[in-house]
């Protein structure tokens, strides 16, 4: 008996460890809410509560029932492809509509008490949709987002007066046919005109189109800009140390090179 328990004990972080998979589907643990994907990095187990988290939300032409469709592009697929991302990554699929901000709360929550992580680190990002639905989720819930980068989207909401508590950087390319720029210029613009934009960067990449902004996704600088934010910053304040060039994003995987121009070529006809 002595000898069983102490193979339990020595057992122990191995059974622990058990429930946390590199990647791992969830379907229908959040009861009427969303299907997700959630990663775990390599050193977890050890990490948890200090474990940051990246939410990841698609475009429109990843919504539906078939949960391995989110892992066409993003930061699963930049994962996969060899990008360290030192967070969790949670990666829901919307089956059609509007990102709902509450029940993206309700994924988090779930996530929280299952996976533990550092809830003063938590950060969005989304492209078309999934940038709608990015700065829905900041404007609605911006105490729970340490930073967030919204790819060539806009807002839904009536009431936008919650958007610029929290770090935000918006991206929209200027020759975007399927969302055009000008729904991104009318949140940055609606923040400016109500002195909302101390915490806002925003760039229009001249000649980008709707796709090309995937590219966001494989660079490293993405990750590092989004991880150098904390809601334990009493300050709040918007990282503008980090810029992503064109050649940062041109270089970001060129050993995958013909992949993210496929993609390109793809979402530019999401719409």
């Amino acid at each position: 008996m002595k000898r069983l328990i102490l193979l339990i004990i020595a057992l122990l972080p191995l059974i622990a460890w058990a429930q946390y998979d590199l990647l791992s589907a969830k379907k229908g643990v959040v009861k009427g809410g969303y299907n997700f994907w959630i990663y775990t990095p390599e050193d977890y187990y050890y990490s948890q509560e200090s474990t940051p988290l990246v939410l990841f939300l698609h475009g429109a032409s990843l919504c539906g029932r078939n949960l391995n469709q989110v892992l066409r592009y993003g930061p699963l697929d930049a994962i996969k492809r060899g990008r360290d991302i030192p967070a969790l990554v949670v990666a829901p699929q919307n089956p059609g509509g509007a990102w709902s901000p509450k029940k993206l709360c309700d994924v988090l929550d779930w996530v929280a008490e299952n996976y533990p992580y550092d809830r003063q680190r938590v950060y969005v990002i989304g492209m078309s949709l999934g940038g709608y639905g990015t700065l829905d989720f900041v404007g609605t819930y911006p105490e729970r987002v340490a930073a967030a980068m919204a790819l060539c989207g806009g807002c839904t909401l009536r009431d936008q007066s919650k958007l610029g508590e929290a770090p935000l950087w918006i991206i929209h390319g200027t020759a975007d046919k399927a969302i055009s720029v000008r729904e991104s210029q009318q949140v940055v613009n609606l923040m400016k005109a109500y002195g909302r934009d101390t915490r806002l960067r925003y760039d229009w990449p001249k000649g980008a189109s709707h796709g090309a902004l995937a590219r966001y996704f494989y660079s490293s600088k993405t990750y590092e800009w989004l991880l150098a934010h904390s809601l334990a910053d009493p300050t709040r304040s918007v990282n503008r140390e980090f810029d992503i060039t064109p050649t940062d994003l041109t270089n970001a995987y060129r050993d995958i090179q013909r992949r993210v121009e496929e993609l390109e070529v793809e979402l530019s006809n999401e719409r």
